[in-house]
């Protein structure tokens, strides 16, 4: 079988004008793969998930008996080890984990705003 002369333009635009389409939209368009859509959506529930449990932290570390010695830890670690100092407290661990969350303590340092004390 033979392609009449008229079709090869034809073909030869439509991948041309897909393959155009394909990088156009992945590039400016805001496709984005499986892969990419499914760490995007973890990476947002884990945000959310972090922001939820904050009061949560914040209130546990009200009602502690040692609120003063464990603050006084905090503010005297540099800035780039109160994360860490904030995870020994305990304030970082939730119940029912194995340790603390490294998400959830930097947030819990905001949530403290030690600069501003």
């Amino acid at each position: 079988m033979t392609t009449p002369e008229w079709l090869k333009p034809g073909i030869y635009g439509a991948l041309l004008g897909a393959a155009f389409v394909g990088i156009v939209g992945f590039s400016w368009g805001g496709w984005v793969t499986g892969s990419s859509a499914e760490k995007l959506a973890g990476k947002t529930a884990e945000d959310r998930v972090i922001a939820a449990l904050v009061p949560f932290c914040l209130d546990m570390s009200r009602t502690d008996n040692e609120r003063v010695a464990k603050l006084a830890t905090i503010r005297e670690a540099s800035s780039f080890k109160r994360r860490d100092a904030v995870m020994e407290t305990g304030w970082a661990t939730m119940p029912g984990s194995a340790g603390p969350n490294r998400d959830l303590a930097q947030a819990r340092i905001e949530g403290l705003d030690l600069d501003a004390s």
